[in-house]
């Protein structure tokens, strides 16, 4: 299974941030192709030294990487990405990691 972990720093106003994420991008990105699963952090982004600078924490998981570049290269993951630049710009801050993973 692969993953994709999107990190939202804290933005300047964190109820507009969230009314948009959870009423219009989630839907959105819940329609993606292939998306096996959606987690969303809930509470406070905690760090084990000092404060955190994040807000929230998406993981979508997908069957294999291959699976994530195809379903991104849908309408619907072209739609979710699109959105995602609307609420959180490219230099807002937001963080992307892609990844296969195995349990040890």
């Amino acid at each position: 299974m692969a993953r994709m972990v999107v990190i939202y720093p804290t933005p300047k106003d964190v109820e507009a941030f969230d009314r948009h994420y959870f009423e219009i991008h989630v839907p959105l990105a819940k329609k993606i192709p292939g998306l096996r699963k959606y987690e969303v952090s809930h509470g406070p982004i905690a760090m084990p030294v000092g404060t955190s600078s994040i807000h929230r924490i998406g993981t979508l998981y997908f069957d294999d990487l291959a699976a994530i570049e195809k379903a991104f290269a849908s309408p619907q993951g072209q739609a979710a990405g699109a959105d995602r630049r609307i609420y959180a710009p490219d230099h807002s801050g937001v963080q992307m990691f892609l990844f296969d993973h195995k349990e040890v």
